[in-house]
């Protein structure tokens, strides 16, 4: 799909009916007579075009003369509402002979945000910058949106035995990692462009700009690197705390087990029939012998989980807790994060 664009008054405006005159271009997922027209219209080679569509292309930037083609990463929208995680993709950008052009694989830039915009656009460079930086704020507000989503997960984390929740903060980890691969790339290519800036024409307006987004993409790079050695420190611990829950709920498990152990042994040795002979003889009504053998044998199990407790805290340094707690009902209590 191919979209125009003009600058008129300092705002980006489309050219509705896609006129031959735009000086801006948008091509996303372009058809090959698109490709092909891209490739007239900027001049460059398919090489060049296949590697501005590749997800997997390296960031970089190519000079030559007042041509310049540069492949930068942005975060990919699409890949979170297909496939539920953060990735990245490529973005080609192409400045030759008063003619800006992007081109991405997927989902297209948003270039008519123009009141969005808090100063207006005074050439081509200068909109390219623009959205180098609006690119970058992306990636920051995508982090935001993991460390929120990172803080959802360990709360479920903590009260979880299964994998769901830790399989969730392994694909969290994962992204970090792309997302700090991609944009310490950006920054190689950014340094790149600064060499060049003067090759390319730009003035100490664009300079100016060109140091921001250089500078927005440390402080981005450097908050995704903080984000990824966080998560991943926390992962061992987050795996500890599943295996302390199962752990736990083993353990309740077990002790109801051996507390049911002594009331099983007496029933299966004295039977129902021969308890009901026993009370027969002794002249005592089946309505008060088997109330009167329930309480014997509750009383038996709560001896049986008193012993287990007394023991279990001397042994295991007081840690029986969690099994009364599980007695009465209060179900496993997970550990303090």
């Amino acid at each position: 799909m191919r979209q125009d664009f003009t600058i008129d008054q300092g705002r980006i405006v489309e050219s509705i009916g896609g006129g031959e005159d735009g000086p801006v271009r948008v091509y996303s997922a372009p058809t090959p007579a698109e490709r092909a027209e891209l490739m007239a219209w900027c001049d460059i080679d398919e090489h060049s075009l296949n590697s501005a569509l590749d997800p997997e292309e390296v960031p970089r930037v190519e000079v030559d003369g007042d041509h310049a083609f540069i492949i930068w990463k942005r975060p990919d929208p699409a890949s979170y509402r297909t496939a539920g995680m953060f990735e990245v993709s490529s973005v080609g950008i192409v400045l030759h002979r008063g003619r800006l052009a992007f081109v991405t694989a997927r989902e297209p830039l948003s270039l008519g945000g123009g009141g969005k915009r808090a100063r207006p656009i005074r050439s081509l460079h200068d909109l390219a910058l623009r959205e180098l930086l609006e690119m970058m704020r992306h990636y920051v507000e995508h982090l935001r949106a993991i460390k929120a989503m990172a803080r959802e997960v360990q709360t479920r984390l903590n009260m979880s035995i299964g994998n769901e929740h830790l399989l969730r903060m392994f694909s969290l980890g994962e992204s970090l990692v792309y997302y700090v691969s991609a944009i310490e790339a950006n920054g190689g290519a950014l340094v790149r462009l600064r060499a060049s800036a003067e090759r390319l024409g730009f003035t100490a307006e664009d300079t100016e700009l060109l140091d921001d987004v250089m500078i927005e993409n440390t402080q981005c790079a450097r908050q995704a690197a903080i984000y990824s050695q966080v998560l991943s420190g926390l992962m061992d611990a987050r795996g500890n705390i599943i295996n302390n829950n199962m752990n736990m709920l083993l353990k309740n498990l077990t002790v109801i087990s051996v507390m049911m152990l002594p009331v099983g042994l007496l029933t299966g040795i004295g039977g129902m029939s021969e308890f009901t002979a026993f009370s027969a003889e002794a002249g005592v009504a089946w309505w008060v012998a088997y109330p009167l053998l329930l309480l014997g044998m509750g009383c038996i199990g709560l001896a049986t989980w008193f012993v287990i407790h007394r023991w279990m805290e001397r042994v295991m340094g007081g840690r029986g807790g969690g099994s009364a707690a599980a007695i009465g009902g209060e179900g496993v209590q997970p550990p303090a994060a």
